[in-house]
């Protein structure tokens, strides 16, 4: 589990690797269990632990950090965590999340890296319905250990479809100090600015970015642009709001980038978290929370 939120029951800190922390499952606790964080500002330090984990976005915005990428994570959308992978969160403004812990043999190998998945309505209200048994509890009962088998075989299938939401991170000096300066200056930014401010020509620019990434810097400032729309309509920013704050002309080249990135459009997409937070008050007010 986390390092924000680890029950002392179940979880032990183990050792201590480059600075990392690890946590592992210690004796024959539950197979599965779950656990909802809410709070501002928080970043978790690097660590792993050997249950698979997943982290659903129920508001806020929330980063999850691997050493080959930086993960976006949205409102209505879930971040899988696959046991052993190293990784830091950072949550942003106002989150408010649950997280489902595996054991990994409850599920099919699901690989080594950490993915954004598109959380159907089912494994949403099923994950809401896990916060009734906590991951620090003691004991495991049939309905429990039937439960988060079916949630877990629905979330090997959600495996298959995966959501872009990520930017590629690169440990050479220039190449990160360039994606920096784009995210920093995300409304402006052009490929000669960037190229001045790590003092390279626009060729070298060009060619070691793509070569690095394995997309052009183009494609990189698009996707950071789309990225952090989605963060601010998670929030109090209005479509047109959102459109200047991340670069566009006009509002409508604003909602043609979006809904072709994103697969919907940015009112569509405003009104589905702000539909998503109000189901989730609604189900806590009526005992649906019970238990967390």
């Amino acid at each position: 589990m986390t390092s924000f939120a680890h029950p002392a029951n179940t979880l032990t800190k183990v050792a201590n690797r480059r600075g990392h922390v690890i946590w592992r499952q210690r004796g024959p606790a539950v197979l599965a269990g779950s656990y909802r964080y809410n709070g501002t500002g928080l970043v978790t330090g690097w660590h792993w632990h050997d249950l698979h984990q997943i982290q659903y976005a129920i508001g806020g915005v929330i980063e999850v950090q691997t050493a080959e990428a930086s993960y976006l994570l949205p409102p209505q959308q879930a971040a899988w965590i696959p046991a052993g992978l190293e990784h830091q969160v950072t949550m942003g403004s106002n989150v408010r999340t649950v997280a489902v812990m595996f054991d990994p043999s409850l599920m099919r190998h699901c690989g080594d890296r950490a993915r954004i998945l598109a959380v159907s309505p089912l494994i949403r209200e099923m994950v809401i319905y896990a916060l009734r048994w906590p991951i620090e509890r003691l004991d495991s009962d049939p309905v429990s250990a039937t439960f988060f088998q079916a949630l877990a075989d629905l979330f090997s299938e959600a495996l298959d479809d995966t959501r872009p939401l990520s930017l590629p991170t690169s440990d050479d000096p220039m190449i990160a100090a360039a994606m920096e300066y784009t995210k920093d200056h995300l409304p402006s930014v052009t490929a000669e600015e960037v190229s001045r401010a790590v003092a390279v020509s626009h060729r070298t620019l060009r060619r070691q970015f793509a070569a690095q990434t394995g997309m052009t810097w183009q494609r990189y400032l698009l996707q950071a642009r789309m990225l952090h729309a989605m963060v601010l309509l998670a929030g109090d920013s209005s479509v047109q709001q959102t459109s200047t704050a991340v670069g566009f002309d006009n509002v409508s080249s604003f909602t043609r980038a979006f809904t072709q990135f994103n697969g919907e459009t940015p009112s569509a997409y405003r009104r589905k978290v702000i539909d998503g937070d109000a189901h989730v008050d609604s189900t806590a007010a009526h005992g649906g929370l019970h238990g967390a």
